[in-house]
């Protein structure tokens, strides 16, 4: 198990603030040495803001991408990994997005198109699909999208990215990379319900370590401890696929009848744990993050439905998805309305991080370049 994410989540009235950033920069890594020390591998380190429309409110486009740009050097110089700026929740500022992730290069950023309180939000759906369009259109093989998500129901405090971001006081939160333990588990198990229960016994086990860790950097240093998002964020390890994992318990492939179970299973343990969870605290089933998940897609053994119908027992939606390049604007819109329906009727948090590749058709290779992501065939929509 590795730890994905120590995310610091800082509210700002001001982009100005930079003695805020630096803080949080320095108790980042503070924190990093402190459970490397421990033994623990830690990928990243990240910052989240409050929604910037609070602190960027009066600007108009051209201050807010001169802003982005100046706060996306500095953070660079930092050697913070990824700054999130929080989302959007109006059609007019979700439209400016294309121009700050075009002239940033660590900025992460989402827009709100519903939750349980309000509904879905039709103006802000219709906006995030030109958006993710747009991204497609005028980002290197579309992959500033791998920067921007939306997102229905989703609570400050995520320290997964796109969609984190902060409200309130400084706190920190963990986010892990724990896909080996499932395989672990269910490489030994010899019927679900023994798969169930060495899950869960793996999960305390590791879990409670990190926690109390986490409670002696939160002491030490005086920072809000916010808990540990026990989402299962994959590797690109082959090993500990989570796609391969679930096959482990000869059901078939994943994808094939008895996918949805298991993901129910694992994600009842994940939302049952006795340590303080924060975020989603549920299975992740990023397409282009695992590389059994690739290969199941190459093979169609799953498709975006399937993704959507996990998402109603399982973890955080539709996440690194390629898609066509010409995919019409109509047709996100519609995935995105199905995603924001689902969110709200299961109160539950789900996001959309979807990949159109441009030039590219259904059936066909992604060609990504970069160390996050795992190439596959494009979905049909």
């Amino acid at each position: 198990m590795k730890i994905r994410t120590i995310t610091t989540g800082i509210s700002l009235t001001s982009l100005k603030q930079q003695e805020r950033i630096i803080q949080a920069a320095q108790f980042n890594q503070t924190a990093k040495d402190f459970l490397e020390q421990q033994g623990y591998k830690v990928q990243t380190n990240r910052i989240a803001t409050n929604s910037w429309e609070e602190y960027l409110h009066d600007f108009s486009t051209a201050e807010i991408i001169g802003e982005i740009k100046v706060i996306d050097q500095f953070c660079q110089n930092l050697n913070v990994n990824f700054f999130s700026i929080g989302y959007a929740s109006s059609p007019e500022r979700i439209a400016i997005i294309p121009e700050i992730i075009k002239n940033s290069s660590i900025v992460y950023c989402s827009s709100r198109i519903g939750d349980s309180e309000t509904g879905i939000n039709f103006a802000n759906v219709s906006e995030s699909a030109k958006v993710i369009k747009r991204i497609a259109e005028e980002t290197a093989d579309g992959y500033g999208n791998f920067r921007f998500c939306a997102w229905a129901n989703c609570k400050p405090g995520i320290p997964f990215f796109p969609v984190s971001y902060h409200e309130g006081e400084p706190a920190f939160a963990i986010g892990l990379e724990c896909s080996d333990l499932v395989t672990k588990a269910f490489k030994n198990s010899n019927s679900l319900q023994t798969a169930e229960e060495k899950l869960k016994l793996a999960f305390e086990e590791e879990l409670t370590k990190v926690e109390a860790i986490a409670q002696q950097i939160s002491d030490k240093f005086g920072i809000k401890y916010s808990g540990i998002d026990s989402s299962l964020a994959p590797s690109l390890d082959r090993e500990t696929s989570i796609a391969f994992a679930y096959e482990k318990l000869g059901f078939g492939k994943f994808g094939h009848q008895g996918t949805l179970t298991i993901s129910a299973i694992i994600t009842r343990i994940l939302k049952s744990l006795s340590i303080k969870t924060c975020g989603y605290s549920g299975l992740m089933l990023p397409v282009c993050e695992d590389v059994g998940l690739a290969q199941r897609a190459n093979e169609q053994t799953y498709n975006l439905t399937n993704l959507l119908l996990y998402s109603a027992v399982c973890g955080c939606g539709l996440d690194t998805v390629p898609i066509p390049g010409d995919v019409t604007i109509e047709k996100l819109e519609a995935i995105l309305l199905d995603l924001a329906t689902l969110a709200i009727k299961l109160d539950k948090p789900l996001s959309a991080r979807l990949f159109p590749i441009p030039g590219k058709k259904a059936g066909e290779m992604t060609a990504f370049k970069s160390p996050y992501l795992v190439d596959c065939q494009i979905f049909k929509v």
